[in-house]
Order: structure tokens, then C-alpha cells, then sequence
């Protein structure tokens, strides 16, 4: 066992932007599973589902197989289909709009505000149309958006608000926890999110319905699990709507389950790494980290700053390429996602719709933060940077 009780050995060469912590408790919680006679569709998916649906503040959880199979099951629950429209954020991973387009609607892209790269609600409302089914706002970073600004604007027109909350997990706003904020929320449990099962995923909503429709769209559209038709001891069951495998396993739930009991401690963690980099950061002038929004709980799965050339004198670029070459795992958070080739082509050249949008991605870089770092992994980076202008 490593330092901090790491699972694995530390790598002090390189220091990567972000990384699990898997404890003997989490490998002794999958071995159990393992050993047992339900190793997917079985109780620990069920009891992983109560316990982030729980911890999200919702009635209804439901476990899938990655935070992008939780976006297309959150849309075909909400109806999502051709001719409908989606207001997106332009900044955000390209699932939350790849599936979208795989639902068959059309992602419309909102810039986000200057500051906090969030979805910017005044771009929204000048986006929204009778074609508008859903907006999705993303938690950047791990900071909650303005869910009750934008949840207005949807409610006085009866459009869904969907909240992609892969970052954010545990953070909450003015007290109330990421998961009860929207409609329907999406998770993403992939290694460097707040917990994690591997992969996997989960929606979260209060409405029995959309849950019921997610569940269907999970298992291909069958009425009634296996599990369900064993205790029932019968072999009959219908397809009631289309669907597809979208199962994730209990072995993966069971190690979900025993890391979200460490997940207040992550946050508190991953608060204090920004805390850090904000005391260090503040003397090196031209590299400063994107705002923060009052009376947010922000989960910090990125710690993202913004290099302004004529300030710092250098670029992001140059930037990225010194620290990666002094091992330190710095990365990009991200483009716009109607800058990459396949939205050129379908929609064609958008450049200059979300101002806002372009020049933060030319700006940002996101240094490393993960629960396992400690102060002597911050002053790295933090020298890394100042010596880079010396």
C-alpha cells in the first residue's frame, strides 16, 4: 500500500490531471460479488441506484453503463426525437451533443458566461424556439450551473431542463445537492470522476415515468428483468418499446457503493487542492482560475485556469507543452464542440456564434487535482508554472 492509502504505486514521475483511489474495502466489496450468484442485474445495481439517487436528493436512480449511455437513455426518456431541438453548451465533453444527434434531434450550441464557462442562461433565452424540447445544462468542472435561472425559463414554456452532471456529483447549491436541481440528471462514474465503478453511469429524476422509460431503454425494451422473472418463476415477457443493452454489472455497483461512502471526504479534498492553487496561483500574474458561483458546492473534477498571453507572455499552448514535459499531466477542457470536423460538416461553419466559448478554449488548461495529491504535488505545479516565465 502506497502513500495515502493508494491503491498501487504512486508514479513521483509523473503526475497525472486526475486519477481513481481504490482502497482494500473497494476490492474487497467487488470480490464479494464476484463470489456470489448475481454478478449483473442482480441486487447491488439496485442497491447502487438507492444510494446515489439518495445522495442526489431524487426518488429514482437508474444504473447504466457510462455517463454517455445516461445521456442517450436521459434523452429517449424525455421524448428527445427528430424535428426537436436541444440547447446545449458549447463547452462541454461531446457526448452531451453526440447524443443528441443520436436521439435525432438537433443540438443548438449556447455560449457560457466569461468567468465561470458555465451555461450562460442570457444566451439560452435567445436560442429558445417552438422547436425547443430540452435544455441541457452542464456542471463545468464540477461547479453547478444555474439550474433555478434556466429552470424558469423551461418551466414557463414547458421544455424539459436535463442536467449533465458527469463533474459534479456531491456538490450541491444553496443546500440543495446536484440531482434535485433539474428534470432529470445524468452521473458519470469513469475513473477520474468524483466516484467511480470502472465505468458507469446513472440517471436520477423524480419522475417515475422518465425513470420507468430509462429503465426500458437500458434493457432492451423488456418489461421485466431476469431477476424479476426468476422470482416470479415465469419465462414470459414483452418488449414494449425499442431499446438496447445499456446494463452495467453489480460487480461495478458494489465498488460504486463503497466508494460514495468516501465521497464527502473526496470533495472536502479536492475544496482544499483548490484552495491551494488559488494561494499559489494568486502571485503569477496572467494565470487564473476560472470563477466560482456563491452559494455553489463545487465538486472540482477539474481545476481549470485561464493563461492570458499578454499578461503571462506566454501561450496555452507553450504552457502545456513545458509542463507535460515536466511530467506533469496537464490537459484541455475542453473545444468547442462545433469546431470539430463532423459538426462542420453537418451544420456547417459556426464559428463566432459563442464568442465567449472560443476564447476561453484558446485560454484554458486544467492542472491536476484528485483526492490522492498532496500539498508537495500542488507546489509542483504550482513552481512548474512560475519558473516557466523565469
Amino acid at each position: 500500500m502506497s502513500r495515502d492509502g493508494m491503491s498501487g504505486a504512486k508514479d513521483q514521475e509523473y503526475l497525472p490531471y486526475g486519477r481513481q483511489w481504490v482502497s482494500p474495502e473497494d476490492i474487497e466489496a467487488v470480490k464479494e460479488v464476484l463470489e456470489s450468484d448475481w454478478i449483473t442485474t442482480g441486487p447491488k445495481v439496485e442497491e447502487f441506484e438507492r444510494t446515489v439517487a439518495s445522495k442526489a436528493g431524487s426518488l429514482h436512480g437508474v444504473a447504466v453503463s457510462n455517463g454517455t449511455t445516461a445521456l442517450h437513455a436521459a434523452y429517449a426518456a424525455a421524448g428527445i426525437g427528430p424535428g426537436d431541438e436541444v440547447i446545449v453548451p458549447a463547452i462541454t465533453f461531446a457526448a452531451t451533443a453526440n447524443m443528441v444527434i443520436l436521439a435525432g434531434a438537433k443540438p443548438i450550441f449556447a455560449d457560457v458566461d466569461e468567468n465561470t464557462l458555465l451555461i450562460d442562461p442570457e444566451s439560452v433565452r435567445g436560442l429558445i424556439s417552438d422547436r425547443t424540447k430540452a435544455i441541457v445544462g452542464v456542471d463545468y468542472a464540477g461547479q453547478p450551473f444555474d439550474h433555478l435561472k434556466i429552470k424558469k425559463m423551461c418551466h414557463d414554456r414547458e421544455i424539459l431542463l436535463i442536467s449533465d452532471a458527469a463533474h459534479s456529483l456531491g456538490g450541491s447549491h444553496e443546500g440543495s445537492p446536484v440531482g434535485s436541481l433539474a428534470d432529470i440528471t445524468t452521473f458519470s462514474f469513469h475513473p477520474v470522476k468524483p466516484i467511480t465503478t470502472g465505468e458507469g453511469g446513472m440517471i436520477v429524476t423524480d419522475s417515475e415515468k422518465f425513470a420507468n422509460k430509462a429503465r426500458a431503454m437500458r434493457g432492451h425494451g423488456i418489461d421485466a428483468t431476469f431477476r424479476e422473472r426468476e422470482s416470479e418463476n415465469t419465462f414470459e415477457y414483452d418488449v414494449s418499446s425499442l431499446g438496447s443493452n445499456y446494463r452495467i454489472t453489480d460487480f461495478q455497483c458494489a465498488l460504486g457503493i463503497s466508494q460514495i461512502s468516501r465521497l464527502d471526504e473526496w470533495i472536502a479534498k479536492r475544496n482544499w487542492i483548490a484552495d491551494l492553487y488559488d494561494s499559489g496561483l494568486s502571485n503569477i500574474e496572467g494565470v487564473s482560475p476560472i470563477g466560482r458561483r456563491e452559494g455553489v458546492l463545487n465538486a472540482f473534477h477539474l481545476y481549470v485556469v485561464r493563461v492570458d498571453k499578454s499578461l503571462f507572455g506566454k501561450d496555452r499552448g507553450s504552457v502545456f507543452r513545458h509542463l507535460r514535459e515536466s511530467n506533469i499531466g496537464v490537459n484541455v477542457h475542453y473545444r468547442p464542440i462545433y469546431q470539430f470536423s463532423y459538426y462542420r460538416r453537418k451544420y456547417g461553419d459556426l464559428s463566432g456564434s459563442c464568442p465567449n466559448s472560443e476564447k476561453a478554449y484558446e485560454e484554458i488548461l486544467s492542472l491536476p487535482i484528485f483526492p490522492g495529491m498532496d500539498l508537495e504535488d500542488v507546489n509542483r505545479v504550482v513552481s512548474g508554472i512560475a519558473q516557466f516565465t523565469q
